[in-house]
């Protein structure tokens, strides 16, 4: 029996915000680190977050993870 389409909008949409938090602390470099603190900020900020990159990551590898699912409740 498939999956109704608004219980796999809401699996995706589940899976794309942790997948999101997984990925976030990657690559993260904080002004202390690069010795460049912007007055006013907090040294452990990030220098350059590059959220783009992550939300285009945290996309394909929510699909990954949303395909096992899909795959894990075909074989139920």
């Amino acid at each position: 029996m498939p999956i109704p389409v608004p219980m796999a909008v809401a699996i995706y949409f589940t899976t794309w915000w942790i997948v999101l938090f997984a990925v976030l602390p990657f690559g993260v470099r904080s002004q202390e680190e690069s010795r460049e603190v912007v007055p006013g900020t907090d040294p452990g900020a990030p220098m350059l977050p590059r959220l783009a990159v992550k939300a285009l990551w945290t996309t394909g590898l929510s699909a990954l993870v949303f395909l096992l699912i899909l795959a894990m409740f075909a074989y139920l």
